[in-house]
């Protein structure tokens, strides 16, 4: 969660973005855990992995939580820090067991109250410990098994459940956001069916992050939705792999990655060189919630939990992820889309154009693609090839441009494209480039004066 004042960017909801074809598949405990019954315990490790903390949230019905490892955090703020906990939520946080008590089941509860004068009060917690971070050269999991609030429509209007990750340097400073670094797990607002996850860090506004929104994507719950049933939510950070990276997922399918190269080394160092707290909490209105309506108002619910049936953190000594690819791709050969090295904001999905496979999608302002080691030899390409579809709105477009060995660097070429006919309909658009002569990495960079998705990209390659 956003908590020092961090919003994600909205995703478009045009199309699930469950991308089960890009899973990349996680530990079978995982996918068991999913579909437990809703007093299931904390899985078993998974070989290779050790249980360095968990909470199976067992005890009496009507009961706190354990305060050996949890702590309660209340009122409107941290003590010093920003009012309404940064994000302008407008509830008061309390330790009553009416907000945060166990339900006897193996559950722990999390529950807005309104009081007749129309004030709300809400529970939010976070590990004692601060020190979670993976070894070097290993893995640190976190997960928890949640039920969002059991609410929808006009009455979850403000709601906003999360369970997320602040850097340790944060606590006690409770200025430095976002520098120090915030992993938000879950998220999720007005009780839609989307799962929001995020990394915050870097400076704000702006900055290599693009805060307040942070580098995030979103999917769906599938079976049944976030609010229906209980759903394992996670996030992996790995330091087994070069660059590193943090993965998270949904039901053991990853939907999103943030590596280290996608911003320079001082910021990804001063997000991850120390530990983490964990937190869970349901706030009431805020940043998040008035990017999708608004909220609470007079016909918001009170009264509906967020259900957490356990919180576990496992350490792995070493891994075994393949790294990324690194390079030597051919210009003048069909680059696919899918195999980028890094991105920001990309879902690959299953396509039906020729020769099947995949494509990337859900490509909006800001979104990127970065390709390893591309070689256009000696002789200069000036033609650049795309096969693109897009089902946007009308008025709804943007464009498709090549930048050499930075995101940031002048595009040597670029073009519009607005909609094809649907997000399945291809077609391949030239483009005019500057002459490009030797080896460099390529990103696509994807602009549009609309915050809607505007494109898909199949695969594309160069010409002389």
């Amino acid at each position: 969660m956003s908590a020092s004042s961090g919003i994600p960017r909205p995703r478009p909801l045009r199309r699930a973005l469950v991308a089960v074809a890009a899973a990349l598949g996680l530990a079978a405990a995982v996918a068991t855990a999913a579909t437990a019954p809703a007093s299931a315990s904390a899985p078993t490790p998974p070989a290779g992995w050790t249980q360095v903390f968990a909470d199976d949230f067992n005890g009496a019905a009507g009961s706190g939580v354990n305060t050996a490892d949890w702590r309660y955090d209340t009122g409107t703020a941290y003590p010093g820090g920003a009012a309404n906990w940064g994000t302008g939520e407008v509830e008061t946080m309390t330790s009553s067991t009416s907000n945060v008590a166990l339900d006897g089941n193996g559950n722990l509860l999390i529950t807005p109250r309104r009081d007749a004068s129309g004030h709300w009060t809400s529970g939010r917690i976070e590990t004692n410990r601060t020190d979670f971070q993976p070894p070097a050269g290993g893995k640190l999991r976190v997960q928890a098994r949640i039920r969002m609030p059991d609410v929808t429509g006009a009455a979850a209007k403000g709601y906003w459940p999360a369970f997320w990750m602040l850097g340790a340097p944060f606590r006690g400073n409770y200025w430095n956001w976002p520098g120090i670094g915030e992993l938000d797990i879950m998220e999720n607002v007005q009780g839609l069916n989307t799962d929001w996850a995020t990394m915050h860090c870097g400076t704000n506004p702006g900055g290599p992050c693009n805060e307040t929104s942070g580098i995030g994507n979103s999917t769906s719950c599938t079976g049944t939705t976030c609010q229906g049933g209980f759903h394992t939510y996670a996030m992996e950070w790995d330091r087994s792999t070069s660059p590193e990276e943090i993965r998270f997922s949904l039901d053991g399918v990853t939907f999103h990655t943030v590596r280290a190269d996608q911003v320079d080394a001082t910021t990804w160092a001063n997000a991850t060189d120390h530990g983490y707290f964990v937190i869970l909490n349901v706030a009431m209105g805020g940043g998040f919630p008035d990017a999708f309506g608004g909220g609470p108002d007079g016909g918001t619910e009170p009264g509906h939990s967020m259900a957490v049936d356990y919180v576990q953190v496992l350490q792995s000594s070493g891994g075994t992820t393949t790294p990324p690819p690194t390079g030597n791709r051919d210009a003048y050969s069909a680059i696919q889309a899918e195999s980028y090295d890094s991105q920001s904001g990309v879902v690959p999905e299953a396509t039906t154009d020729t020769g099947g496979g995949q494509d990337i999608g859900s490509l909006a302002n800001g979104d990127w693609a970065l390709y390893k080691g591309v070689n256009f030899g000696s002789t200069a390409a000036r033609q650049f090839y795309a096969r693109v579809a897009s089902g946007a709105a009308g008025g709804v477009s943007g464009l498709v441009e090549v930048r050499l060995d930075s995101r940031t660097s002048t595009p040597v070429g670029s073009f519009a494209v607005g909609s094809t006919g649907g997000w399945q309909s291809w077609r391949t658009v030239p483009a005019n480039i500057g002459p490009v002569t030797g080896t460099h990495d390529v990103y696509l960079t994807f602009t549009s004066g609309q915050p809607a998705d505007f494109v898909n990209v199949n695969w594309f390659d160069f010409g002389h």
